[in-house]
């Protein structure tokens, strides 16, 4: 310890990250539609800067449950951040630990403010999505950036100006007390969705794609 710092554990937490290089290098497999997929996980929970969305995607590829949460802010520690994602799946989707093969997918969606490009925080949560994944026996999906110039799918290059991180101020809203206060936002409550029998699937492939959306 040097000056009241833990330098093993600041080391520690600077571990608990991952580089772009290295997330684009693990083989996370994309969504085929990632507009229409951010599109529709941005309606169900209208999440503000400081929130995150984690959705949890079937053998055959579709959404079946949905959460959204927040932690303390400015937080670079991979591990806070697995921790939060491992909590809210564990409400919301029994694990697959039992399986030899992990047959779901779960994919994160970071609204923040900022730039559209890759940061320290969003190493942390990559890191956190990946072993969040692997603890509830599922596969690591896509890791998405909500930021004021739109959505981008961060390692695939493939981004949309709609909606961005000012977007849930257009959604609905039934009474004064839905959405919390600007100035509260890091204290918002958590949302969860599971779908009805109408909704549609989402898909997601293993396979990249040539061009960019």
């Amino acid at each position: 310890m040097t000056n009241g710092v833990d330098r093993a554990h600041f080391s520690s937490a600077r571990s608990r990250t991952l580089g772009l290089d290295n997330w684009t290098d693990s083989g996370i497999p994309l969504l085929p539609a990632p507009r229409e997929f951010v599109t529709e996980l941005h309606q169900r929970h209208l999440p503000q800067p400081g929130t995150s969305v984690v959705a949890v995607l079937d053998a055959q590829h579709h959404v079946t449950a949905s959460a959204s949460f927040t932690v303390r802010p400015h937080s670079d520690d991979g591990w806070h951040h697995r921790n939060a994602i491992l909590s809210q799946l564990r409400r919301i989707t029994p694990h697959d630990l039992r399986l030899a093969c992990p047959t779901r997918t779960v994919v994160l969606l970071r609204c923040r403010e900022g730039s559209a490009d890759w940061t320290e925080q969003d190493g942390a949560w990559m890191w956190a999505l990946r072993d969040a994944a692997a603890l509830h026996g599922l596969r690591c999906g896509p890791y998405i950036a909500l930021t004021p110039s739109g959505w981008r799918s961060l390692g695939d290059g493939r981004h949309g100006r709609t909606p961005h991180s000012g977007s849930w101020v257009d959604g609905p809203v039934h009474t004064v007390t839905e959405l919390a206060p600007r100035a509260g936002r890091e204290h918002a409550e958590e949302r969860s969705w599971k779908p009805a029998a109408t909704l549609a699937p989402t898909a997601l492939e293993v396979l990249r794609p040539t061009g960019t959306r």
